[in-house]
């Protein structure tokens, strides 16, 4: 289990503390108040917390609904600022017992592995009421090898390509998005044709072609049964991985030929770039058209192509978990499965563009005719279906996956960001900071 697809490329902490969360196994369970043969009061008024990162879509008025529908209940969302933020908050807390942790806690799906190691941390949500409601590998980054459901799917992440058409236009290049698709050639579209594609595109622009070497090899990564470790989860000596160092030179290599903008995904610099005309296109799963859109204040050229370098690929997809140490767990049970059904699945993708990882919600027709109206109209609903069903690697994450993979995000971040190191020099870094983790 946990064998999976995504991650945002986000610089997430180092994976120090997770191993003292076996400390935190004696965390208690739910308070009287959500345990149906305490006595409790079922009406008594509580308060749940949610914990979620970038945006998920839950609105105020989304949550509102649920009070509507549960008056006792007041739903209160916080957002951390960055993914990493939510990470080592719910580590440290795991690693002091769950002391403090919001009642449902979000999970990327790069981080499952790691957690589910310790499933006595988190409530099991298997329930005959959800049979059937996700897609089928879905499921199964939220179960722990044991078996457990710690997490009900939220999103999942098909991607595209997001492109300026008025920059493809400046630049003599083919703009409708079924020409752009073409381009980068259709149904057997190769990174090969991407990375000519932006040749081409440079060569007559002052913009770069793509705006992230880590964004790039993310999405090459992900296109790996499995990059980093066996399927028996041991893990593939960094020195030794010849196709992870393929990548990594692939990525630097078009960097160097002037292809990437040389930034870092959500850093203050990255953002303002998207006002500056700085890159062309960008690798776009589902979730991303929602930062594109918050960046993009003023500029009216984004579009979105239906295709993608490689045939399928999906980054991201998160998970709603109950950790054991809430007051609440049945209540934060009943909450979780509300925000993942398909009613909220459809509102979250029509808020944020978090693309339904629940069976009924992409066939729905609410789904199906969604177009973005900042997309240039792009029929948003209709490519990314045909993105997911074009994901045909589902690429295996165990426990040690989000560390090794750091350590190459960081390499090629030296290069492509920082132009701290050269290429080699980067590589034997990273390879010397794997065979410091001891795995």
């Amino acid at each position: 289990m946990f064998s999976s697809t995504r991650t945002g490329g986000r610089r997430l902490a180092a994976t120090a503390g997770i191993a003292t969360l076996a400390f935190g196994l004696a965390a208690c369970g739910g308070s009287p108040a959500s345990d149906p043969e305490g006595g409790a009061d079922p009406e008594e008024p509580i308060t749940l917390t949610v914990a979620t990162f970038n945006n998920f879509g839950y609105t105020e008025e989304l949550l509102a609904k649920y009070t509507e529908e549960h008056p006792n209940v007041t739903v209160e969302q916080t957002v951390a600022a960055t993914a990493e933020d939510a990470r080592t908050n719910l580590s440290t807390k795991l690693a002091a017992g769950g002391e403090g942790l919001a009642d449902i806690e979000a999970i990327e799906v790069d981080w499952m592995a790691e957690f589910g190691q310790y499933p006595d941390l988190f409530e099991d949500l298997a329930s005959a009421d959800v049979e059937g409601r996700w897609v089928d590998w879905k499921v199964q980054q939220g179960t722990t090898p044991d078996g457990k459901l710690i997490g009900y799917g939220t999103d999942i992440g098909p991607e595209a390509v997001c492109y300026r058409q008025d920059l493809f236009e400046d630049a003599g290049l083919p703009s409708e998005p079924a020409e752009v698709a073409e381009l980068l050639g259709g149904e057997d579209a190769t990174w090969d044709e991407y990375f000519a594609a932006g040749e081409k595109f440079v060569k007559k622009s002052d913009s770069a072609w793509y705006d992230s070497g880590m964004a790039i090899y993310q999405g090459l990564v992900n296109q790996e049964d499995a990059a980093y470790e066996n399927t028996d989860g041991t893990p593939i000596p960094l020195g030794e991985n010849a196709a992870v160092q393929g990548l990594y030179e692939t990525v630097v290599a078009q960097g160097e030929a002037g292809l990437s903008a040389g930034l870092e995904q959500w850093s203050e610099d990255w953002n303002a770039a998207f006002q500056k005309d700085a890159f062309a296109t960008m690798l776009c799963p589902a979730w991303m058209t929602g930062p594109i859109e918050s960046n993009s204040g003023g500029v009216d050229g984004w579009n979105v192509a239906d295709v993608f370098p490689g045939g399928g690929g999906n980054w991201g997809g998160s998970f709603l978990t109950v950790p054991s140490s809430g007051e609440n767990v049945e209540a934060a049970k009943e909450l979780a499965a509300w925000l993942t059904a398909p009613e909220q699945q459809t509102a979250a993708f029509e808020e944020a563009g978090t693309f339904p990882s629940q069976v009924e919600a992409q066939e729905s027709e609410a789904v199906q005719g969604f177009t973005n109206e900042f997309m240039n109209d792009a029929p948003v609903g209709e490519i990314f279906t045909n993105r997911a069903a074009a994901i045909t690697v589902t690429p295996f994450k165990g426990p040690n996956y989000f560390t090794i993979h750091q350590q190459v995000q960081d390499a090629v971040k030296r290069v492509d960001v920082e132009k701290s190191a050269e290429a080699d020099e980067s590589w034997e870094k990273a390879v010397a900071a794997y065979d410091e983790l001891g795995l």
